[in-house]
């Protein structure tokens, strides 16, 4: 356990990383306890994220050291500063800087990476981006399957909701409804949408937080989460029956999720550019019929017309017009949803592809000399 918290009136930018200095710290001295049984390790598999594998250097010299990276904080070009409608600053830029000292620190210690899109290991300069094999964690395509069968329960203040996969759903998924994934751009079609589709019901499935991208500024928004925020936006455009039809279910157990992604019509998914989300390729291997937006590194799972659609992500009347054309085309939908699935097995399934290519990268590993 950490031995200490960060310092009262530390300067704010290096808060970051003496967090990861104190987590470092505690488990380095596990380490030295683990030393002290007789355990000498060939290979460390770390996500150095949090800091705890500054120091396992220090305790076995001459074991290899794998980190997973997973991402490479940018001042430009990834999530700051690509989004007008929240301008960053210099003192953001800088702080993003600041953020990569502890990537920095890894990248003298680490005989090799692993990033599971070729979008997150390129954001790594070289030479560590050289020592970076792409390859991704792996879902598991056997569970994540379509069932014509599911139907999807839940009450709302006013009424008892039942729904089949017969029914016209519109799918949209993040841990939490915030910027960074597009809840805003989201939100802002969903007037158009569902004026045009007057059966259709929205299922939303995140948490009221945030996750990635910054809290709201409450001198801009008072004390609102960004969830509010944008459902006050179109509120008065929804009008009463619209809102009937939008359903916030929170965060979900893993079976409920599976169980809207395979109830789903069209499934949504937005990002600045960013980490790949999971639930991307969980719905594709369930069989989504999908609207990306036209971001990297979305681009590494939807092909447009072929796994799903793409819309320019700052336009949300392109994203209405995408998911109408694909709720009047059935024949699409089921096209792009068994591409989708196709392309999930073929690509990210965990015990065909991912393990096997883990597994062997490993052993490379373990059978490589130290980097001098």
């Amino acid at each position: 356990m950490p031995s200490r918290q960060s310092t009262p009136g530390i300067h704010p930018w290096l808060v970051d990383t003496e967090t990861k200095l104190v987590r470092g710290e505690a488990a380095f001295r596990a380490c030295l306890e683990l030393q002290r049984q007789g355990f000498h390790p060939d290979v460390v598999i770390a996500h150095p994220g949090w800091g705890e594998s500054l120091f396992v250097k220090e305790v076995w010299p001459d074991a290899r050291l794998a980190i997973y990276c997973e991402f490479f904080y940018q001042a430009h070009g990834a999530d700051v500063g690509v989004d007008p409608e929240f301008p960053d600053g210099p003192f953001p830029r800088a702080r993003m800087r600041a953020k990569n000292f502890n990537n920095l620190l890894h990248f003298d210690l680490a005989d090799a990476g692993i990033s599971p899109t070729r979008w997150q290991a390129d954001g790594f300069p070289s030479p560590m981006r050289d020592r970076i094999a792409v390859i991704h964690d792996g879902i598991d395509t056997d569970l994540l399957v379509p069932n014509p069968a599911v139907a999807l329960a839940f009450s709302t203040p006013s009424e008892k909701v039942t729904i089949r996969k017969t029914d016209e759903v519109i799918t949209f998924v993040s841990r939490d409804l915030e910027p960074l994934r597009g809840y805003h751009r989201f939100m802002r079609a969903l007037p158009e949408i569902l004026q045009r589709r007057p059966h259709a019901r929205v299922l939303v499935v995140g948490g009221d937080g945030v996750s990635y991208g910054p809290r709201p500024d409450p001198a801009r928004f008072g004390a609102r989460s960004w969830k509010q925020i944008f459902l006050d936006e179109v509120r008065d455009a929804l009008g009463p029956q619209g809102m009937a039809r939008v359903h916030f279910l929170g965060r979900l157990s893993h079976a409920d999720f599976v169980s809207v992604l395979q109830i789903s019509s069209v499934h949504v998914y937005l990002t600045y550019p960013y980490v790949l989300s999971w639930s991307l390729l969980e719905a594709m291997s369930v069989g989504c019929a999908i609207v990306a937006s036209d971001t990297a590194p979305v681009w590494e799972a939807v092909v447009h017309d072929e796994t799903g659609r793409l819309f320019d992500f700052f336009d949300p009347g392109q994203l209405a017009q995408e998911v109408c054309a694909l709720l009047d085309d059935a024949g699409a939908r089921a096209r792009l949803g068994g591409n989708a699935r196709l392309f999930a097995q073929g690509n990210f399934d965990l015990r065909k592809v991912c393990l096997p290519r883990q597994l062997h990268w490993l052993h490379g590993i373990a059978g490589s000399p130290l980097r001098s």
